[in-house]
């Protein structure tokens, strides 16, 4: 499976009178890998849910690969690993494995599970409830879960959260893997360094609005970029 294309035309978000999102613009060519930052609530959590397709726009038009986010077919090729885990707590970690595997039609949903529990180093714990698992060990059942059908896009918020150094280590190797092997990504980070590391491009919001963008900048320069840009929004 290649990566898959995101286009985004005028998006914009509103809860209430309060705007997440103002009039977005966005590109994301199949393969190509992105970072977002910005300071708390810049909307870099509410891009990633639309590009999900788990919320709507309020205005706008946004499409994976040519189809409306919020469909069925575009929500199939998108893996979302969110600041929350999203696991079903009574459920054990091979169960929600399992289950997410048979909601996309994954053939042989438990060795596709057991391979990823392995590659999480969770093999160990594969029986246990979520809701005996640290925050750390949860985390990494939600990625293992957001990539168990092997999406064109893969988008992930704040993914480091909670993880060890190991586990850390792991998640850049299979992000830098994901690139290699064509995937598109999108990566909410406040961690600028593994922003410049992890991606081709990025993307600096500041209330709801795009500031910055760059490509092939180092992490001095994107932190520069990122400083100027939300210093001149405040």
């Amino acid at each position: 499976m290649t990566g898959a294309g995101v286009s985004c035309r005028g998006l914009s978000k509103r809860f209430g009178r309060a705007v997440a999102l103002d009039g977005l613009d966005l590109s994301l060519a199949p393969g190509a890998s992105l970072a977002v930052v910005g300071p708390n609530g810049a909307g870099k959590s509410t891009l990633l849910r639309l590009l999900a397709g788990l919320t709507r726009p309020s205005a706008g038009q946004l499409e994976v690969d040519g189809t409306a986010a919020h469909l069925r077919e575009a929500r199939a090729r998108v893996g979302y690993i969110g600041h929350a885990t999203l696991l079903y707590s009574e459920l054990t970690a091979r169960e929600n494995l399992v289950f997410a595997a048979r909601l996309h039609g994954v053939e042989e949903p438990g060795c596709r599970a057991d391979a990823l529990l392995d590659e999480e180093a969770l093999g160990h714990v594969a029986d246990e409830r979520v809701q005996a698992l640290s925050r750390g060990m949860a985390q990494r059942v939600a990625i293992a879960r957001g990539l168990i059908h092997s999406p064109a896009l893969v988008l992930l918020d704040e993914p480091f959260s909670g993880l060890d150094r190991a586990a850390g280590q792991r998640l850049t190797q299979r992000l830098q893997r994901l690139r290699t092997t064509g995937r598109s990504v999108a990566l909410v980070t406040h961690d600028l360094a593994r922003a410049a590391e992890l991606a081709d491009a990025s993307l600096v919001l500041s209330r709801g609005r795009v500031v910055h963008t760059g490509r092939g900048e180092d992490a001095a320069d994107l932190e520069r970029s990122y400083l100027a840009a939300v210093d001149s929004t405040a």
